[in-house]
């Protein structure tokens, strides 16, 4: 049975989450989706159901979501091949954003491609892809040492420069890296691990939230031992009756103003929980409750 917080007395929305700009210029709904749950097992081939999958898109849009995250190695080619077929031609507000810097393996492995020519090549093929003359934001994601992070990004700063990108990212970095990346470069955006099991990065969403980029945290609803059954989110859960993973991220989206939380799924009952979960207010007791939890 669908969970839905208690004071969600408003029609299902994305605009309930609120909204953040993104690189000064584009507002968008702070709950977003993410696209790596389309293609099948593995992030690998077709999805078992078409045609759900493309429901899915289109049911985020109609509740309001205004920013879907991709990439052309999820697949390959498939998610950005669903959006399309999907959403095609989009609205005027959709943000379409993607990731560059891998690729995939013929043994459905996950490799660095972050040769600065292939940077280019990999946003030429997103732009033939996803049918845009100009790509809203791109990330470049950190993969390896063996090609200079600097040199990566500047491939992306030169596309930006002939105007075929508007904003760029940076994925899976460092604050050191974030640092460099700006010595480039403005960065709009960071799409880093985070999650109630994985804070390594906090320094980087304090940067995030003091200098006003926007923080898209990947595998946002991981919430390890703190989802389980008797777990510190049950009672704030059976408060809103809601979902351990609603309040997962609820909590997320009030860690900052910065937030832009990308949830995936192939389901459109669980698109609808992540919406209204993003619509919980979580209050400053609740939120001390799951800190000391994670203490």
């Amino acid at each position: 049975m669908t969970s839905y917080p208690s004071n969600q007395h408003q029609p299902l929305a994305a605009a309930s989450a609120g909204t953040v700009t993104v690189g000064n210029d584009i507002i968008v709904n702070r709950i977003g989706f993410g696209t790596m749950r389309l293609p099948g097992p593995g992030v690998w081939g077709e999805p078992a159901n078409p045609t759900e999958a493309k429901k899915v898109l289109q049911r985020a849009v109609e509740l309001g979501v205004n920013f879907i995250d991709t990439a052309a190695y999820y697949g390959p080619d498939v998610a950005n091949r669903l959006i399309v077929e999907a959403l095609y031609p989009y609205p005027e507000n959709l943000i379409i954003a993607t990731k560059v810097g891998a690729k995939r393996g013929e043994d459905k492995s996950w490799n660095a491609d972050m040769r600065p020519e292939n940077i280019k090549a990999a946003c030429e093929e997103n732009l033939r892809q996803l049918r845009l003359e100009q790509l809203h934001l791109v990330h470049c994601r950190y993969m390896t040492k063996d090609v200079p992070f600097a040199e990566s990004v500047g491939a992306l700063a030169d596309l930006q420069r002939e105007g075929k990108i508007r904003h760029v990212g940076v994925s899976n970095v460092t604050l050191e890296q974030l640092v460099e990346a700006q010595s480039i470069t403005q960065i709009a955006s960071v799409q880093n691990l985070y999650n109630l099991e994985h804070r390594s990065h906090e320094d980087v969403l304090q940067a995030c939230t003091e200098q006003g980029i926007i923080f898209t945290p990947f595998f946002p609803l991981a919430m390890g031992k703190l989802g389980q059954t008797g777990g510190p989110l049950t009672a704030i859960a059976q408060h809103h009756h809601a979902t351990p993973a609603q309040i997962a991220l609820a909590w997320l989206l009030a860690l900052s103003p910065m937030m832009l939380a990308i949830p995936g799924t192939s389901s459109q009952h669980h698109l609808e929980e992540n919406i209204a979960g993003a619509a919980i207010h979580l209050t400053p007791s609740e939120c001390a409750t799951i800190e000391s939890a994670l203490a």
